[in-house]
């Protein structure tokens, strides 16, 4: 089967094996992964049976057996360790790793809009495009929407399928590469570091799985089709443009579901075409030669290498456009916005370089090996001049975002250290093909004793990815869900009055969820049920055209009035659209809101703060008042 119908047999086979795992793990009753062993003792079963399915594929490789069964054996088993790897731990819970805190609760209220409509737009605001890359939500919202279910209920099984889809097609890419031997291994090395580092965070998690292998593509796209001893191909009837479209693609995606990754392998593909150049440019002087062949030889090499880089940049502009084109043009066209407060995180990770490799680990171990490898082959072997290259702009990235501290900002640098993770745990599985090679030379035949070793030491880092991931597992099930339930079992928060004031705001307003805007501190609510937010939940997270600190502003203004008029007249000559709904927490002194500011560069960079109304404010039958539990619900009649 040819490389361009592998891939979309690989997503079906990946997709297919995590939807149908998920709906057998979700047909059981299982414990509470937090107060019970089952559920980790399965996942390990689980994990060893997939890994046993890249054994068969690499074995049916190397004697020669058929490349379909390889292709089904490796994405069957690579796609079924991303499913059982965090299916089963989050078997007895309708949430995601994390559930719905901190970020966890922006990104669930984001995939919670675009599963009512398809129509892009922000994540909380009405009105507004999206400011966050919407690519990743919004296919999730059309899973969500074609399999019934609301969008935080579609969060955890959409995360874990799109992984696994990436998986599946990522193996099909290194078994093309390098063979399905190598590439089954090099698969699972990069999914059990991604899995490990990024899974909380599944669209990057989803680039990193695609964007290692795609790596080697970007470095032969600009240099050309010749080995690397060959050098540059300085003539542009020499170019891969299968190669520069399938970069500029992935380009283009990294664009439209994650702006620091987009970031990222731009910079690694300028670093290429840099390195590529000078390369060449070196390779052109010869004392041999005429002058006048030299200049041009080096003017080839500039030309074709900027071409393809070009070529590549369009490419990727154009698929990124399918997502921002509504932003660009609100920013074009509307008043001038600020530039949002999104970079004003820097904790502590953020403050020094990871170094994976000096952990004691396996995992550190193996990145260790592939660190050394990448140095010792990087001008000898494609695949570590394009790993290494990684390598180079991620510690180039977290440089330049220590330095943009100085300017008040930061780059978000620490969100790179699992692509990081990934990168060497690739460059360690050559090294150790090359030492398992230097064995068999010097020992015999003990490929036997080699293989065995690497299954158990795969098996070994496999089933401590639940271990490393307990917090957040242990969080999915504590969380209160959008039922009102706990998956512990245990007593529900606050948040198991939701479906309650749902139902009271549907009746009181009579109008969609999508046409209401809603005024709360309570960010759990917004989502797990599409209404608009007035305000969101930090300037962070917050589009810049929403202007929050404007708005937080007006809200303390509101906060001020003391009767019923003052108040609606507030409302009335609102800039933005009016809340027609209210969701306060009751206290002693009014009603209440705990909103945030940004006062970065402290650590946190989050400060709470509380905004009080008058009740009496809202004493007037043009307002509908309703005591829930703890909230205490307002709806402007």
């Amino acid at each position: 089967m040819s490389a361009v119908g592998a891939l979309p047999v690989a997503a079906v086979v990946g997709g297919l094996v995590s939807l149908v795992g998920l709906e057998v793990i979700g047909a059981v009753d299982w414990p509470a992964y937090n107060s019970s062993n089952v559920a980790r003792s399965l996942t390990t079963l689980g994990q060893v049976v997939s890994i046993a399915f890249l054994v068969v594929a690499a074995l049916l490789y190397r004697y020669g057996r058929s490349s379909f069964g390889q292709l089904l054996a490796s994405t069957i088993g690579i796609s079924g360790l991303v499913t059982v790897t965090l299916g089963m731990p989050l078997g007895a819970t309708r949430l995601y790793l994390f559930g719905l805190s901190v970020d966890q609760q922006f990104r669930t209220e984001y995939l919670t809009r675009l599963t009512d409509s398809p129509r892009l737009s922000d994540m909380t605001y009405a009105d507004l495009p999206p400011y966050y890359p919407a690519g990743w939500f919004w296919w999730g919202g059309r899973f969500a929407a074609a399999r019934g279910l609301d969008g935080w209920e579609a969060y955890k099984p959409w995360a874990i399928i799109s992984m696994a889809v990436a998986a599946a097609v990522a193996v099909v890419l290194w078994n093309r590469m390098v063979g399905t031997d190598k590439g089954s291994a090099l698969a699972l090395a990069v999914t059990v570091a991604t899995l490990m580092y990024a899974s909380p965070e599944p669209y990057s998690a989803v680039l990193i799985l695609l964007g290692v292998p795609l790596l080697i593509t970007m470095l032969y796209a600009l240099r050309g089709r010749s080995r690397l001893a060959g050098g540059v191909v300085g003539d542009l009837r020499g170019t891969s443009w299968a190669a520069v479209a399938a970069s500029g693609l992935f380009l283009g995606l990294c664009a439209a579901f994650y702006t620091l990754y987009a970031g990222l392998f731009a910079l690694v593909a300028c670093l290429m075409a840099l390195y590529l150049v000078v390369s060449g440019w070196v390779a052109a002087k010869n004392v041999s030669r005429p002058d006048a062949e030299v200049r041009a030889a080096r003017r080839n090499v500039v030309v074709t290498v900027g071409v393809r880089l070009l070529a590549m940049a369009a490419v990727s502009g154009i698929t990124a456009l399918t997502v921002w084109t509504p932003y660009l043009l609100d920013r074009l066209s509307g008043d001038a916005a600020g530039s949002g407060t999104a970079t004003h995180y820097l904790p502590e990770r953020g403050s020094w370089l990871p170094m994976p490799m000096f952990e004691w680990s396996l995992l550190g171990a193996l990145t260790m090996a592939g660190f050394v490898w990448l140095v010792l082959r990087f001008r000898t072997r494609t695949t570590a001049m394009a790993l290494g290259i990684a390598v180079v702009a991620v510690y180039l990235f977290c440089l330049l975002s220590m330095a943009a501290t100085a300017a008040g900002t930061t780059l978000l640098a620490f969100r790179l250290e699992p692509m990081l993770v990934a990168i060497l745990s690739a460059a360690g599985v050559f090294a150790a093909a090359e030492l398992a090679a230097q064995a068999v030379r010097r020992f015999g035949d003990v490929r036997t004793v080699i293989g065995a070793l690497a299954v158990a030491a795969a098996v070994t880092v496999a089933q401590g990815i639940p271990g490393h991931l307990s917090t957040d597992i242990t969080i999915a099930y504590t969380d209160t869900d959008g039922t009102g339930q706990r998956a512990d079992k245990r007593p529900a928060g606050a948040e198991s009055y939701f479906p309650r004031i749902n139902e009271l705001i549907a009746e009181q307003t009579g109008t969609p969820a999508r046409e209401t805007i809603v005024l709360t501190a309570d960010y759990g609510f917004l989502s797990v049920f599409p209404y608009r937010g007035f305000q969101g939940l930090t300037s962070h997270y917050a589009n810049p055209l929403a202007e929050f600190d404007k708005r937080a502003a007006t809200i303390a203004t509101w906060a001020e009035s003391s009767t019923p008029d003052e108040l609606i007249g507030h409302l009335d000559t609102s800039p933005w659209p009016p809340p027609t709904v209210f969701l306060f927490r009751h206290s002693d002194d009014g009603y209440t809101l705990r909103l945030a500011r940004d006062v970065y560069p402290n650590d946190p960079n989050v400060e709470r703060y509380t905004v009080t109304f008058d009740p009496a404010a809202f004493a007037d039958n043009r307002f509908q008042i309703t005591t829930v539990g703890p909230f205490v619900l307002v709806v402007r009649q």
